[in-house]
């Protein structure tokens, strides 16, 4: 069964950084994507960045420059912020998906708080 766990947020200050990880008991047997997504009290789910097996990456606008998704060669899809600002607040959630079948597999998710 693929599970998908997130870590890795926390309390920072305007300006500050944090590493998002997430970690996957194992890939679905698909062409599958990793993006990460993030939810902020009183609005809707919002997608971050994604990336895809061949390596291509995608951002929201608000988080170019700043933002960068990553893999390593283990199960692991990584989510490097910097500059962080107050409304990067949120809770971010991990999602795997498959191109080519049905699926989709979220994590719980991890806060990140952002103070100015």
């Amino acid at each position: 069964q693929v599970q998908l766990k997130e870590s890795g947020g926390g309390s920072v200050q305007s300006g500050g950084s944090l590493r998002l990880s997430c970690s996957a008991s194992r890939y679905p047997y698909c062409r599958y994507d990793m993006s990460w997504y993030r939810q902020a009290p009183g609005k809707e789910r919002e997608f971050v960045s994604g990336i895809g097996r061949d390596g291509s990456t995608t951002y929201t606008d608000s988080v170019k420059g700043r933002f960068t998704i990553s893999q390593d060669n283990g199960k692991n899809t990584y989510l490097q912020m910097n500059s962080l600002k107050p409304e990067d607040t949120a809770m971010y959630y991990c999602k795997t998906e498959c191109r080519d079948i049905v699926f989709v597999r979220w994590g719980q998710g991890t806060q990140v708080t952002v103070s100015s």
